[in-house]
C-alpha cells in the first residue's frame, strides 16, 4: 500500500516558528497558505519569513516531488510543473517535512516528567580540559574567489586561534559553518537577508567567529585552528543541484592551499595573523563541519583522496595535506556520499529544529561494507541540543546579529522547549561540543586511545560536559561484522527483517504512529530517492518474556572480546531487558549475558528511535553462526540495526584512493518514449580513480515516485551506466516523464554528484481541450459552471485550471464565494475581501484517465448587499498547455 508521508515539520521552525500536522492520506489536505498559480504552470509559494535554514525547499504533489524551486530572496519559492497539480495535493516540505501550515493546537503542547538518561562513568582521560599553551587570536582576509556555477566570488575570511609557545609544527584544525542568514542590518528582523555581497546598509553575518571556544579549548591543546567564512556560498547554493556541497569542499582545500603555501616557502608572505601562530603541518589536518558545512567537509576529504571531475572544482592545484578526520555537526548529507576510510564523529542533536531527521546518522551506518572498515565511524546522540547553539553567531543573546532558537518557541515540549529537564542551555551545548570535537582530534590526529571510549559505544563520558549526556555508538574501527541485516541473514522467531526506507506499510520498520511527527535517525531517506533497497533492520516483536529472535548469519564469524549490538527501543520506554547467545561452528551453544536498554527521551514532535549499542565479554574467542536474543521483560518491541565482533583498540585507517563515479543528466537531449513498454537508456557517468567497485543504481519516476533499483558494477573509464525504465509505450497521450536517477556506494567507490535526470519524451499528441458554459450566469447563492473536453481519451488524469484575471468591471470577490470552497484552494481566509483574481482561487477540473470530460464550478454565496452585476474572468489552461488556450467568463447577478 502506498502512501503519503507528510511529517510535521520541525525543520524550518527557526524561520516559521510553526509546524505542520502529519497525515496519512488524508480525505481532504488542505494546501497552506501563500500558494499561487500563475501562467497555469508556475507554482509559487511564499514562506512568512527568511528561509535560511539548511535542509532543502521542496515542491511536492502528495508524496511525488514535484521539483526544487527557485528563489531570489528565500521567501518566495517558484517552480514551473509539465502538469499542474490538484491544489489540495500542494506541499512544501523541508528535509521531508512539510512547512506551509500551522501544527495543531493539539500537537502544541507536549508536557510531562522527562528525564535525561543517567551520566555514564568517567572516561579515563577528559579531552574538555585546556591544555598547557596560552593562546593567541587574529583573522585574515584575502582576495576573493571564483566558483563554478556561482556568479559571485566567494569570500576568503579566516579566524586564526593558535597556541603560544608551542615547539615545531602544529596539527591543523579547520572548522566550516553551515547555512544561515548572510546579511542583517541591526536588530530588524525583517532586514535579515540571503544576499552576497551584501547590499549597502547591510552587515556580513561573521558566522565563522562562532566557534571560537572550541577553537581556544584545542589551541590551547597545541593545535592551530582556523574557522572559515562561507556566506557567498549560502547565498547561492539553492541554484545549484548538490545544494554546496561541492563549492564548499572547494572552498575549504583553497584554504588548506595557502596554509600549505604559508607553512613552507611562502611563510614570509603569509598574513599577520598566521605567522603569529606556530607552523600548520598538513599532514596532520582535522576537518569540523557544521550543518551543511559536515556535508562540505566531508567532500572535501573526498576530494582530497579522488579528485572530482575538472569542470565542477574550483580547487586544480596538487593536494599538499592529509586529512586525519572529521567531525559533524548535525550535519546534511543529501547525497550520502560517505568517505569510508576517513574517520569521522558525528554529533546528532536531540533537539534539532532544522535538520530534524537527524540525516548525519548515515555518515555512520552508510559506511559499512564499502571499503575496508578499519577507520571508526562514531555517533554522538546530544540529549537536549539543538541545531544553532553550537554556533555562538546563531545564538540569541551571544550574536551579534539577530538569532533564534531554531526549536519552535510557540511549542510546549517535554524534552526540547527551553527550561525543561531535558534541554540543555546553550552554554553547556557550547562546551559539550567543543569536548566532542577535542576527543575526535585527540582521537583520530592524536592517535590516543584512551579517548576512544568516550566515542565508540563503551558507555563512558568525558567529565567537561557535564550535565549533558551524551550517548555513543560506531562502526568500523577493530569490528568484525557478524549481522549486518540484508537478505542473507536468515530470522527466525519474533523477528522479521523490515525495510529502512519504504512507503510499503507491510515492509516498513516504523509505522507512521512510530515515526511520529519526524523520521528518525537511522530510517531518514536519501533526498528524492523514496525506496531504498538493500536498507534493512531486524524488527523484533515479542508478546512475553522468553519469546526470542534467532539470526542465522551467512558464515561464521569470528568473536575474541565482546558481542557489540546497536539496538533502538521505544521512546521513554524502561528495563528493556534481553539475553543474548551465541552458537559457534561446534554447534556448542554459551549464554553471554545480559543486556540493557532505556528509551530515549522524545516526544510525538521528535521521536528519537536511535540505537544504543550494548556489549556482552566473550570468556573465550569463537566462531559465531547463530545469535539468539530472549527478551527478558514483558510483551515489547526492538530493532537489531547490527551485531558485530569487537576487540579494543583503534587501527590505523589508511585511507585508500577509492574509485569515484559522477553521475550526469539527460534532460538536456530527452529521449522518446516509443510503443514497446520497456526501454534501455545510457545515462552519462564520470569514473576516475583505480580499480572498480559497486554501486546501487536507483531510478525514481517523478510523477508516481516509483521506485527501482540494483547493484551495477562501475570500472574507470567507464563513460555511461545502463538505465532499463518501464515508460508508458503507448499510442496515447501520457505525457514526458522525468525520471530521477541516482547512485550510492556499495563497495570499492566513493560517490560524487549522485544524482541525474532522465527525461523521456512524449511522442503521441495531446488531446485538446474545449470549453463550454453549463451555468455561467447565476444569481447569488448558485454556482458557476462549465464542461472542459477533450477530443481523445489520455493515458493520464489531465487537470484543467481557470485562472482568475481583472474582468475591466465589477469582480467576484473572495467574500463572494463559498468560504470552505476558497480555503480549500488557498489555505487562506476570505477576509479581507479581495478580487479573485488576486488569489490562488481558480476552478479546477481533473479528467480521469480514459475519460474524456470533467466540471470546473465556482460556488458563491448570497449576502445584504446591493450590487451590480459580478464578473468573472478565467484565463483557461490544460495540464499540456503553456499558454491559456481560451478565456471565458461568467457572471453572478444580485
Amino acid at each position: 500500500m502506498r502512501r503519503v508521508i507528510a511529517a510535521a515539520v520541525m525543520t524550518a521552525a527557526m524561520v516559521l516558528g510553526t509546524a505542520v500536522q502529519a497525515s496519512a492520506e488524508p480525505s481532504d489536505p488542505l494546501p497552506g497558505s501563500g500558494w499561487r498559480v500563475s501562467d497555469g504552470h508556475t507554482l509559487t509559494w511564499t514562506a512568512p519569513r527568511l528561509m535560511a535554514g539548511d535542509a532543502v525547499v521542496e515542491f511536492y504533489a502528495g508524496d511525488r516531488v514535484l521539483g526544487r524551486p527557485s528563489t531570489t530572496d528565500h521567501r518566495t519559492f517558484r517552480l514551473e510543473v509539465d502538469r499542474l497539480p490538484k491544489p489540495t495535493e500542494l506541499q512544501v516540505r523541508a528535509g521531508g517535512r512539510r512547512i506551509d501550515g500551522p501544527l495543531p493546537q493539539a500537537q502544541r503542547r507536549s508536557v510531562g516528567d522527562m528525564e535525561p538518561p543517567a551520566l555514564g562513568r568517567a572516561g579515563a582521560v577528559d579531552p574538555g580540559r585546556p591544555g598547557p599553551y596560552a593562546t593567541v587570536t587574529g583573522e585574515y582576509t584575502l582576495p576573493r574567489v571564483t566558483l563554478p556555477d556561482y556568479p559571485e566570488a566567494i569570500e576568503m575570511e579566516g579566524v586564526v586561534v593558535a597556541p603560544q609557545g608551542a615547539e615545531g609544527p602544529r596539527p591543523l584544525a579547520l572548522f566550516l559553518h553551515g547555512r544561515h542568514f548572510t546579511c542583517f542590518a541591526g536588530d530588524d528582523l525583517e532586514q535579515i537577508s540571503l544576499e552576497w555581497p551584501c547590499p549597502e546598509g547591510k552587515t556580513a553575518v561573521p558566522s565563522h567567529r562562532g566557534y571560537l571556544e572550541a577553537q581556544r579549548l584545542l589551541a590551547s591543546q597545541g593545535y592551530v585552528t582556523v574557522s572559515i567564512s562561507a556566506n557567498g556560498v549560502n547565498a547561492q547554493d539553492n541554484d545549484v543541484e548538490d545544494l554546496g556541497a561541492q563549492a564548499r569542499s572547494s572552498l575549504v582545500r583553497l584554504h588548506l592551499a595557502r596554509w600549505a603555501d604559508w607553512s613552507g616557502s611562502g611563510r614570509a608572505s603569509a598574513p599577520a595573523a598566521v605567522r603569529a601562530a606556530p607552523r600548520a603541518d598538513l599532514a596532520r589536518v582535522f576537518l569540523i563541519g557544521h550543518s551543511r558545512g559536515g556535508e562540505g567537509v566531508s567532500r572535501a576529504a573526498m576530494d582530497s583522496l579522488t579528485p572530482p571531475p575538472a569542470d565542477q572544482d574550483g580547487y586544480h592545484g596538487q593536494v599538499r595535506w592529509t586529512i586525519r578526520g572529521l567531525l559533524l555537526i548535525g550535519p546534511t548529507i543529501f547525497g550520502q556520499n560517505i568517505v569510508p576510510d576517513v574517520p569521522s564523529a558525528t554529533i546528532l542533536p536531540s533537539c534539532d529544529g532544522d535538520v530534524a531527521d537527524l540525516q548525519g546518522q548515515v555518515f555512520v551506518d552508510g559506511t559499512i561494507g564499502v571499503s575496508r572498515g578499519r577507520a571508526l565511524h562514531s555517533a554522538l546522540f546530544m540529549v537536549g541540543a539543538n541545531h544553532n547553539y553550537f554556533n555562538t553567531e546563531w545564538t540569541p543573546g551571544q550574536a551579534v546579529a539577530p538569532a533564534f532558537d531554531d526549536f519552535p518557541d510557540d511549542i510546549e515540549d517535554a524534552v526540547c522547549s527551553p527550561g525543561t529537564p531535558t534541554r540543555i542551555t546553550a552554554t553547556q551545548q557550547q562546551r559539550a561540543g567543543a569536548t566532542y570535537i577535542a576527543a575526535a582530534a585527540r582521537l583520530f590526529v592524536g592517535g590516543d586511545d584512551r579517548v576512544r571510549p568516550l566515542l565508540d559505544g563503551t558507555g563512558v563520558r568525558a567529565p567537561s560536559a557535564d550535565p549533558v549526556r551524551v550517548l555513543s555508538h560506531a562502526v568500523g574501527g577493530a569490528r568484525t561484522p557478524l549481522i549486518v541485516p540484508d537478505r542473507k541473514v536468515r530470522v527466525t522467531g519474533a523477528g522479521e527483517l523490515c525495510a529502512e526506507v519504504t512507503l510499503d506499510d507491510d515492509r516498513m520498520c516504523l509505522s507512521l504512529s512510530e515515526l511520529g511527527l519526524a523520521q528518525s535517525p537511522h530510517f531518514a531517506d536519501m533526498r528524492r530517492v523514496p525506496e531504498e533497497a538493500g536498507r534493512y533492520s531486524v524488527k523484533m516483536n515479542w508478546s512475553h518474556a522468553g519469546q526470542g529472535v534467532s539470526f542465522d548469519p551467512p558464515r561464521a564469524v569470528p568473536v575474541a572480546d565482546a558481542l557489540a549490538l546497536r539496538i533502538a527501543v521505544p521512546p521513554n520506554t524502561s528495563d528493556n531487558r534481553f539475553g543474548v547467545v551465541v552458537t559457534d561452528d561446534g554447534g556448542r551453544r554459551t549464554e553471554l549475558g545480559e543486556v540493557r536498554l532505556d528509551g530515549l527521551p522524545s516526544t510525538e514532535l521528535l521521536p528519537r528511535y536511535w540505537a544504543q549499542e550494548v556489549r556482552v565479554p566473550v570468556k573465550r574467542p569463537q566462531r559465531v553462526t547463530r545469535l539468539d536474543l530472549v527478551p527478558r521483560s514483558a510483551a515489547g518491541q526492538a530493532w537489531l540495526v547490527d551485531a558485530w565482533g569487537w576487540r579494543p583498540g583503534t587501527p590505523a585507517p589508511r585511507p585508500v584512493e577509492l574509485p569515484r563515479v559522477d553521475v550526469g543528466t539527460l534532460a538536456a537531449q530527452p529521449a522518446t518514449e516509443g510503443d514497446t513498454g520497456v526501454q534501455t537508456f545510457r545515462m552519462p557517468v564520470r569514473v576516475s580513480g583505480r580499480g572498480g567497485g559497486q554501486v546501487r543504481v536507483f531510478v525514481t519516476e517523478r510523477d508516481t515516485g516509483d521506485t527501482r533499483s540494483w547493484v551495477a558494477s562501475v570500472r574507470p573509464g567507464d563513460r555511461s551506466v545502463l538505465v532499463p525504465v518501464r515508460v508508458p509505450g503507448d499510442t496515447v497521450y501520457t505525457g514526458d516523464r522525468m525520471y530521477d536517477v541516482g547512485v550510492k556506494a556499495v563497495r570499492g567507490m566513493v560517490v560524487g554528484d549522485y544524482l541525474g535526470e532522465l527525461l523521456v519524451a512524449e511522442d503521441d499528441p495531446a488531446p485538446a481541450v474545449t470549453i463550454t458554459p453549463v451555468a455561467d450566469r447565476v444569481t447569488e447563492g448558485g454556482t458557476l459552471t462549465w464542461r472542459a473536453t477533450i477530443d481523445q481519451p489520455a493515458g493520464v488524469e489531465l487537470v484543467v485550471y481557470g485562472q482568475p484575471t481583472p474582468p475591466g468591471g465589477p469582480e467576484l470577490s473572495s467574500t463572494d464565494v463559498d468560504p470552505q470552497w476558497f480555503t480549500d484552494l488557498t489555505g487562506e481566509d476570505p477576509e479581507p475581501s479581495r478580487p479573485l483574481s488576486e488569489t490562488f482561487a481558480g476552478p479546477f477540473g481533473v479528467i480521469p484517465a480514459g475519460e474524456s470530460s470533467t466540471e470546473l464550478t465556482i460556488p458563491t454565496v448570497t449576502d445584504s448587499l446591493d450590487e451590480p452585476d459580478e464578473q468573472v474572468r478565467l484565463e483557461m489552461y490544460g495540464s499540456t498547455d503553456e499558454t491559456p488556450f481560451t478565456t471565458v467568463t461568467g457572471t453572478v447577478t444580485d
